[in-house]
């Protein structure tokens, strides 16, 4: 069985592009600090706890296992935290890239599939967004991934080795098989946010501006499911395999909703009521980000199959509820951390 190294495996993203590696033939080996990953979400490979930052026990682990390829989804991904502290992910994001990038170099390990963000795009002037519009990141967190980005395109024509940067929208939902699903803490998306207040755990949802040129004042955003997000990340494993060359791909679904969409699809969802605030509009925040991800349907062959609001609430709200003991674990655990209590992303 082959086998391809997952930085980050035990993250909400990770996780479950470790459990498609698996469906798809493949031995998903997780590498993770567990510093904001769980450990219980690594079920269909083994763990190998570790930071990039420790490159003796790295090194360890690429000798032994010898991947054919790595997904790297190790990063801090909190814009506001990135706000609050830049160091702190230019040294983990930026730094652990490069550190990875040298190991790989040193072992062989020519493809790596990179988690990057449509954040690079800070406020775009045209949308859909295409891949052609130019970086203009607005926060620490976005600038990070610009960089490695860079990274790989400047390691891929000095060295015998190729990238897919994937650059995700909005991730929602949770595994259709109730297996694993997102957590965290603090938490600042939208739908699990929108979720605890139908489960009473919160006084009120904050809706962060309601005067956007948009169809009902709210900000718009595409919102993808995680589980297609897995999908395209084997695809392009598999494709790196296959020999392709380096890449760039947005992943969304080209369709956007607004805040007051996902409220109303959380009350029909969960037959719960939910209380909404409006609050001041947050600093950057675009009205409207939508992608244009025609080419990963045409170099990847990757087409989202949860394109529906409702699903990935449905799925989102049935995984809070039918692993509620797990769900309850894991937040516990990340309670535990000392992060900022950031506002609600969009």
């Amino acid at each position: 069985m082959t086998s391809i190294l997952v930085t980050g495996g035990a993250g909400y993203i990770g996780s479950h592009t470790c459990k498609a590696l698996r469906r798809a033939g493949f031995n998903p080996v997780t590498y993770d600090n567990l510093a904001r990953g769980n450990a219980e979400s690594v079920k269909w490979g083994p763990l190998e706890i570790g930071d990039l930052a420790d490159g003796a026990r790295f090194r360890e682990v690429l000798a032994q296992l010898k991947p054919a390829a790595v997904v790297h989804f190790a990063a801090f991904a909190y814009v506001g935290e990135s706000n609050l502290n830049p160091t702190l992910y230019y040294q983990n994001n930026f730094g652990g890239t490069l550190a990875l990038l040298e190991a790989m170099r040193e072992f062989d390990v020519a493809k790596i599939v990179f988690s990057s963000s449509c954040t690079v795009y800070g406020v775009p002037k045209l949308v859909p967004i295409s891949e052609d519009a130019p970086y203009a990141p607005i926060s620490p967190y976005g600038s990070t991934k610009m960089f490695c980005e860079q990274m790989l395109k400047d390691c891929a024509a000095a060295f015998p080795m190729s990238f897919i940067a994937l650059r995700y929208f909005n991730a929602a939902g949770a595994d259709p098989d109730g297996e694993i699903g997102e957590c965290h803490v603090p938490e600042t998306h939208a739908i699990p946010l929108l979720l605890e207040g139908a489960a009473g755990e919160c006084q009120s949802f904050t809706m962060f501006g309601d005067d956007y040129p948009t169809a009902d004042g709210t900000c718009v955003r595409d919102y993808v499911h995680v589980s297609d997000l897995a999908d395209a990340h084997v695809k392009a494993v598999r494709a790196l395999l296959d020999g392709a060359q380096s890449t760039v791909l947005n992943l969304g679904t080209g369709h956007g909703w607004s805040v007051r969409e996902l409220v109303s699809s959380v009350r029909e969802v969960t037959g719960c009521e939910v209380s909404v605030q409006v609050g001041p509009r947050r600093p950057g925040d675009p009205p409207v980000l939508i992608a244009d991800a025609s080419r990963a349907r045409r170099q990847l062959g990757w087409q989202p199959r949860y394109g529906e609001l409702n699903t990935l609430v449905r799925h989102a709200w049935a995984w809070r509820n039918g692993e509620r003991s797990s769900w309850n674990r894991m937040k516990t655990r990340s309670v535990q951390s000392e992060l900022p209590v950031l506002g609600a992303a969009l």
